[in-house]
């Protein structure tokens, strides 16, 4: 799926990553702006963590591989196998990196990963409308517009409209093997 070299590589998140994130979700307060809220503080950071103690959610740091340095970060969350095979995707770019187009490649990436080793077979984006930059990474990727989801998510003091984007995995498709033959 990736066509070029990738300038990142993901990296599982893990509570040694602590202070780097919230260091950056702080740095990158006005980027993230009315759009989500990340944990900044540390005991927010591992409150958060606890997300990814089972196997339904997946949470990344994309890093420059020149680098290192953490550009933005990407979760599969909420993963249900059986007839869906799929997930939603969240993501950010941390502000000292963004508009390098470091989160397009890492999330291609995710998206590779999600179908080839997941073996998930949709994945789905829910995006603020005035998110600008988040709604252009996902048309670049080859996301499909599905609709609009009123009062979608409780963010920054109220519940927001999202729009539904999704992708699904490219054929040939092996599905996950807790998908039951009918």
């Amino acid at each position: 799926m990736v066509n070029f070299p990738p300038r990142v590589a993901l990296h599982p998140l893990t509570l040694s990553d602590q202070d780097e994130f919230c260091a950056l979700v702080r740095a990158s307060a006005e980027l993230h702006g009315p759009w989500m809220q990340l944990p900044g503080t540390a005991e927010d950071f591992r409150v958060w963590m606890r997300r990814f103690d089972d196997d339904a959610n997946r949470g990344f740091l994309v890093r420059v591989r020149e680098t290192g340095a953490a550009a933005g970060m990407v979760n599969i969350n909420s993963i249900i196998r059986g007839r869906y095979q799929g997930a939603s995707l969240g993501y950010a770019a941390f502000a000292p990196s963004a508009g390098r187009g470091y989160m397009t490649e890492g999330i291609a990436l995710t998206l590779e990963h999600a179908f080839t080793d997941l073996r998930l077979h949709r994945l789905e984006a829910n995006i603020q409308p005035g998110n600008e930059p988040s709604l252009a990474l996902v048309r670049r990727l080859g996301f499909r517009y599905e609709g609009m989801s009123p009062g979608y998510l409780y963010i920054d003091g109220g519940w927001r409209d999202h729009e539904r984007w999704a992708v699904s995995a490219p054929e040939p498709w092996t599905p996950h093997p807790s998908l039951p033959e009918v």
